[in-house]
């Protein structure tokens, strides 16, 4: 932002040399009052703003924050999922290596197939 030379306190107090032939001291008065109320206005939009700024990045990282929340869920979960269905496939080869391999054989490609629906 670029720094103001004037306030509206400035202005204000602004007080000029009579001369000879000068202007109208009424009509400067009216015009520095007119140049008041617009850096009056432009004071209070600059503020207004500001805030909104303030606010609109505030919610920019919450919005960051809860991605970055839901990114990392998705991925434990998802590796969770991964888990789990290695875990059943060597659960399933235990119980074969345990019990034999009567018509496991069968029942292991059946097991596959429910256990990769399910995930």
């Amino acid at each position: 932002m670029s720094e103001r030379n004037l306030t509206t306190k400035d202005i204000l107090q602004k007080e000029f040399k009579p001369a000879i032939r000068g202007f109208n001291m009424q009509e400067v008065d009216e015009f520095l009052d007119i140049i008041m109320r617009d850096y009056e206005s432009y004071e209070k939009e600059i503020a207004y703003l500001q805030a909104e700024l303030e606010k609109a990045k505030r919610q920019t990282g919450e919005d960051k924050n809860r991605q970055s929340r839901s990114k990392t869920a998705a991925s434990s979960k998802t590796g969770a999922a991964t888990t789990n269905y290695d875990i059943l496939r060597r659960l399933s080869k235990l119980e074969k290596a345990v019990f034999g391999s009567q018509s496991y054989d069968e029942e292991d490609h059946m097991d596959d197939t429910i256990i990769r629906q399910n995930y």
